[in-house]
């Protein structure tokens, strides 16, 4: 027996001083290398490891550090078709080795479902995927996975792939036509990257650095204190959410049940399925849950732990006052402890908020499945004897920084922090339905771009889609969500040197959310990449009786198409109330706008939730919508 456990322990320390560095998860075959930039590549090994490495006939070598992280710095390559390989030693002669790598330009496709629009759903997706072959076009698809701090491995296997119908059909459509079009144009190979998640909030690919300055160091260590233990940072979390609730509802259910009307619940399923209330044709809002349990003394010293399912989308629950869970997922099962401190003998009240932007909503899970276990092993079924109230507040609670779809950085740990530090030469940016009403969205996108270009490259180009006409018309002017988050957009692109804004106010469509269109999403785009100019607005000045609105990136001039007037422009005084549509011809590179005498101190652009709009330069391309102050 001792023979036999020496030889084993040889073994295993054989295995161990063989096993071979690890690359970093970007690295496999196939993979573009971005051409006339440094080239790092990233990994571990053990702690105090010499590497050697080979990048084609270039040489690099680097010491593992304490935590077993190196980085190999080989010279900058040119644009190159040739396949070379790259190879990573160890000390003991191990050694890991990636091939078929080629050199040129790739880009980062990221945002929420927009961009994540399948190439294969496309408008012409399915003929161009049948027919996108090309070795000289790789793409990387990344899983949609979070986490709550940065990690250094994607939520599964990642690798390159050469374009082709399978490689094509499932990648971003307006990633792939840009780089389709990138690659007919500049003739070198071309890398696109696919990271994005449908629905998410931009503050969910901030890095820990942009997330701090924007939220504090407080919302931050609430992440980390989630992982250890979810009700503390619950309990931290509540206040900001308790007082964001009663500014809107000036009402405080969770401490006071009685205050609201309640109804019988129907059923545990989803809304939809609860037939004659209002939930059942219209279950997105804010709709308060309750149930009182029952407990003896000797049941209320035991605490234990509150199963309510399935809840679509988030929830924010309460014991008797104490905030105990809050998540949003409509895939998880809640499940929340519940100390002995916040329960009493007799009845305890159960308040969970429901909160629901799409679909059926509800807590969705069978009842069977929700329960009340008491830490000495007893179990309450929960799947009767609940009540519901419609909440008048139809604007969404805030978001935990834990929020699966919203939280702080939760998407760029997983789906962004993990590609380290590989050069690109750009990222498109297709995102911001889901921060409608949201304040300051150019400052997000502002402390995106600036994390995005740290981790990077700091000459990265930046591409922003400004979103397209979506939702209702109107034939007057109004307030709109949908205009706010296009002229932050604008805002972000004009203040930033190395970034373009990608018009797409004329490929939408009213009634869907997910424009077919996304080839000329992708073909302006590379225009944006190649560096191309495009319609931007500059100023807004008054000159004699008129206020002229000056552009730049107009090519052929500005043409008003079906009409001698561009339509959807605004002369606006301090209120909403002010604003009123104003007759405006175009005139070269400018647009001419009649004073009509009223005040006036800003000029606004299709600033409605889906415009109609005529005003073009000669190559088609229309103006994006926006607000300017006016000045003398």
């Amino acid at each position: 027996m001792i023979k036999a456990g020496v030889a084993l322990a040889a073994f295993l320390s054989a295995s161990t001083a063989l096993a071979a560095p690890t690359l970093s998860p970007v690295w496999t075959d196939h993979a573009v290398i971005q051409r006339d930039r440094p080239v790092v590549v990233e990994g571990t090994a053990k702690p105090g490891e010499k590497l050697t490495g080979t990048l084609g006939g270039a040489s690099a070598s680097a010491t593992a550090a304490k935590d077993g992280s190196f980085a190999l710095t080989f010279p900058a390559r040119p644009a190159s078709s040739e396949p070379v390989a790259l190879t990573v030693n160890g000390a003991d002669a191990s050694s890991t080795t990636v091939s078929d790598l080629l050199v040129g330009d790739v880009w980062l496709c990221g945002g929420q479902s927009n961009m994540e629009f399948s190439t294969w759903s496309s408008a012409g997706g399915p003929l161009a995927a049948q027919n996108s072959k090309d070795d000289s076009l790789r793409l990387l698809m990344i899983p949609k996975v979070s986490a709550l701090t940065p990690q250094k491995d994607f939520g599964g296997k990642v690798a390159w792939a050469p374009a082709a119908l399978d490689s094509v059909k499932d990648f971003s459509g307006a990633c792939y036509f840009m780089a389709r079009q990138l690659r007919k144009d500049l003739k070198v190979p071309i890398g696109a990257i696919h990271s994005n998640w449908g629905g998410s909030q931009i503050r969910a690919w901030l890095n820990p650095e942009g997330g701090a300055k924007l939220y504090g160091a407080a919302a931050m260590a609430q992440l980390v204190q989630y992982q250890k233990d979810p009700l503390a940072a619950v309990t931290a979390f509540g206040p900001e959410w308790e007082k964001w609730w009663t500014d809107h509802a000036h009402q405080a259910p969770w401490d006071n049940p009685d205050a609201l009307d309640w109804q019988p619940v129907p059923q545990i399923s989803a809304w939809g399925e609860w037939k004659g209330t209002p939930l059942a044709t219209n279950g997105n809002g804010n709709v308060w849950m309750r149930r009182t349990i029952t407990l003896t003394p000797q049941q209320a010293k035991a605490g234990g732990t509150l199963n309510i399912g399935l809840v679509d989308d988030i929830d924010m629950t309460f014991v008797n006052g104490h905030p105990v869970g809050n998540t949003s997922s409509w895939s998880d099962e809640r499940h929340y402890r519940i100390p002995a401190s916040y329960l009493k003998a007799g009845a305890n009240e159960v308040m969970v908020l429901v909160t629901n932007s799409y679909g059926a909503g509800g807590m969705e899970s069978k009842p069977d499945r929700l329960s009340f276990d008491l830490a000495n092993g007893a179990s309450i079924p929960l799947g009767e004897g609940w009540r519901y109230s419609i909440s008048k507040v139809t604007d969404y609670p805030p978001r935990a920084p834990w929020d699966g779809i919203a939280g702080i950085g939760v998407m760029h740990n997983k789906m962004i922090s993990p590609f380290g530090h590989f050069a690109l030469t750009g990222a498109g940016w297709y995102q911001g339905e889901s921060d409608v009403g949201i304040p300051g969205y150019a400052d997000r996108l502002r402390e995106l771009i600036a994390g995005w270009r740290e981790q990077f490259g700091s000459g990265l180009r930046m591409l922003v889609i400004q979103l397209p006409n979506w939702g209702p018309t109107t034939e007057h002017p109004t307030a709109s969500g949908w205009a706010e988050i296009r002229n932050e957009e604008f805002k972000a692109v004009a203040a930033d040197r190395n970034a373009a804004l990608i018009p797409t106010l004329d490929i939408g469509e009213n009634d869907n959310l997910h424009p077919l269109d996304k080839l000329r999403v992708g073909l302006r785009m590379a225009m944006g990449a190649e560096g191309k100019a495009l319609p931007l607005p500059v100023s807004a000045r008054r000159q004699g009786g008129a206020v002229v609105v000056s552009f730049s990136g107009i090519e052929g001039g500005l043409h008003t198409w079906s009409s001698g007037h561009a339509i959807g422009v605004e002369l606006c005084g301090a209120t909403q109330e002010s604003c009123r549509y104003a007759a405006a011809t175009a005139m070269g590179d400018t647009l001419s706008i009649v004073d009509d005498g009223q005040p006036a101190t800003r000029v606004r652009y299709a600033w409605i939730d889906s415009p109609v709009v005529n005003l073009y330069d000669a190559r088609a391309l229309p103006v994006p919508g926006f607000e300017l102050p006016i000045t003398q």
